[in-house]
């Protein structure tokens, strides 16, 4: 541990960056990372990363570190990695090495694959001058073991007795999810007994250690259902920070995830929900019989703010280790585009998996963990987009109080949905790419007529229509609408700010060049996929 005199200068210089409560977490944006698969050391050559291979493809800590100005340029505050903890360490498995963390061996030793105790703290100390928080993934749930006799002195805990015995999980029982083991014979993974009073304070002293030392915070959580849930509030008060769950389901509803966020459990979980319900409403072809279902999405909205602790903690995503590629799942550009505004535009935290925005396209593990390197992090189109969501919601949260205003559904139709959140208005399409005449998306707007609007993805000017209405066509295709009264953006950067506003056309309001709404960018289709949601029983990150 540092001396004290050392922890007291890093608390008076960084009082914003130290124990990040919840409350600071809200107005963050995270870029969720593969530490193996994000950049390659300076100076090695740029070599392939098969994701069959199922091993080691070398990044590091300092490589992240090294290339941080990609994440931030694009606006993100927060960097959520993948687990330091110790990993097994062997020859390789039938499911291959632990590139992806989550094999834990010795949970109080760091994984020396990744780099040395400095080295992590050398990440963490860049992104805390840079103004960015530091998210560390963390499995409290299990360990693994390549065999069903595990060598229990390998771990955190070193005796058989602090470890349920094996059994298959039964997924539709809370006791066995709680008490058996992921993995199978091939890979187990031997389920530690977080109910056992010596657990539960080494594990507490454990996170304590973990979180002052490397200056984390906030923490994501692994299979936290998985998990007595009486646990969590202690574990997460002795960590001091920001705690979000995984909480893995497969419904629209929040019947299986609420409950997990509270002072009961957790202070946030990952938006499982939504990210159904997103794929439901955006994924081009329809998972409903190739079809498209809004009202679910709407749906999802409203028992979402029934159910949960508060929405606006939320881990908002579209993609992550676990499940496939949206591109994957999508054969349309647009469709991530529109899907993806909405998780900035919406209550909750938002959460882009690394290479999202390349339009990686892989299915579930492995393959959705491609090394990013080969894109050579180029400034994609979905780049520029989450660039000015990320300036544009930024602005929101240190300008207003617009990230505590909650989510309103001003419209939904087969075609689209238009949601409001504080002064902004951001309406969503899922007609895809190709023109369309015959479809528009009507408004009524709070916003009196000749009110003027700003779509801050193409910087054209609106004007708010006879009876408050504004009216979104789709003639040069299904893009994404963010509008907001133009003296909003006052101190922005965005769209110039200052630009005069055109009188009201006289009617439902149009984009005021006379013109249809502008594509964000991207034109390009990629290769089709097929919806499928995977919960792997292996369960190895």
């Amino acid at each position: 541990m540092r001396p004290a005199s050392f922890a007291l200068f890093l608390a008076t210089a960084l009082p914003t960056v130290l124990a990040a409560t919840a409350e600071q977490w809200r107005g963050r944006s995270i870029y969720q990372v593969i530490v193996d698969r994000y950049a390659l050391s300076k100076g090695s050559a740029n070599t392939p990363c098969d994701t069959n291979a199922r091993t080691w493809c070398g990044g590091t800590w300092n490589s992240l570190r090294d290339n941080l100005d990609y994440i931030q340029n694009a606006g993100f505050t927060a960097v959520w990695i993948s687990p330091v903890s110790q990993n097994y360490e062997g020859s390789a498995t039938p499911y291959g090495d632990p590139y992806h963390g989550y094999w834990i061996a010795d949970a109080t030793q760091l994984n020396s694959r990744f780099g040395t105790a400095d080295d992590l703290k050398a990440l963490s100390a860049e992104l805390h001058r840079r103004n960015m928080y530091l998210m560390v993934d963390v499995v409290v749930n299990n360990v693994m073991s390549p065999s069903l006799t595990p060598d229990y002195s390998k771990y955190m805990f070193k005796d058989q007795s602090y470890y349920h015995p094996y059994c298959l999980i039964d997924y539709s029982n809370t006791t066995s999810m709680q008490n058996c083991w992921f993995g199978d014979e091939k890979v187990p993974m031997p389920d530690v007994d977080t109910k056992n009073p010596t657990v539960v304070e080494k594990y507490g002293e454990w996170i304590t250690s973990l979180v002052q030392e490397y200056n984390i915070d906030g923490l994501r959580i692994d299979a936290a259902k998985h998990v007595n849930m009486d646990f969590w509030p202690d574990f997460c008060g002795k960590a001091g920070v920001f705690c979000m769950g995984e909480v893995f389901s497969g419904n629209t509803t929040a019947d299986e995830t609420a409950p997990w966020q509270g002072p009961q459990a957790l202070d946030s979980v990952l938006n499982f929900p939504l990210y159904n319900a997103l794929q439901t409403a955006f994924a081009i072809p329809g998972p409903v019989n190739g079809k498209n279902d809004i009202s679910v999405l709407a749906a999802t909205i409203e028992d979402s703010k029934k159910q949960f602790h508060d929405t606006g903690l939320l881990g908002n995503f579209l993609e992550n280790q676990d499940v496939p590629r949206w591109h994957n799942v999508s054969v349309d550009p647009q469709s991530l585009y529109n899907a993806m505004t909405f998780t900035f535009m919406s209550d909750g935290i938002p959460i882009v998996y690394y290479g999202q925005e390349q339009s990686m396209s892989g299915n579930s593990d492995p393959n959705n963990r491609e090394a990013l390197w080969p894109s050579n992090y180029a400034q994609t189109d979905a780049y520029k987009l989450i660039t000015t969501l990320n300036k544009f919601r930024n602005h929101l949260v240190n300008s207003t109080d617009w990230v505590k205003q909650p989510v309103q559904v001003m419209t939904a139709s087969p075609e689209g949905i238009a949601i409001m959140k504080g002064p902004v208005i951001s309406i969503l399409t899922n007609i895809g790419s190709p023109p369309r005449n015959d479809t528009n998306i009507a408004v009524n707007t709070p916003y009196p007529p000749s009110t003027p609007l700003m779509n801050i993805l193409t910087c054209q000017q609106w004007a708010v229509g006879a009876k408050g209405m504004i009216d979104a066509q789709y003639t040069l295709g299904g893009v994404p609408n963010i509008l907001v009264p133009s003296n909003t953006l006052a101190g922005s950067g965005l769209c110039g700010a200052e630009q005069t506003v055109i009188s009201n056309n006289g009617g439902k309001a149009k984009p005021l060049d006379g013109g249809a709404s502008h594509p964000s960018p991207a034109a390009s289709l990629v290769v089709a996929g097929v919806l499928s949601l995977v919960f792997a029983l292996t369960h190895i990150g």
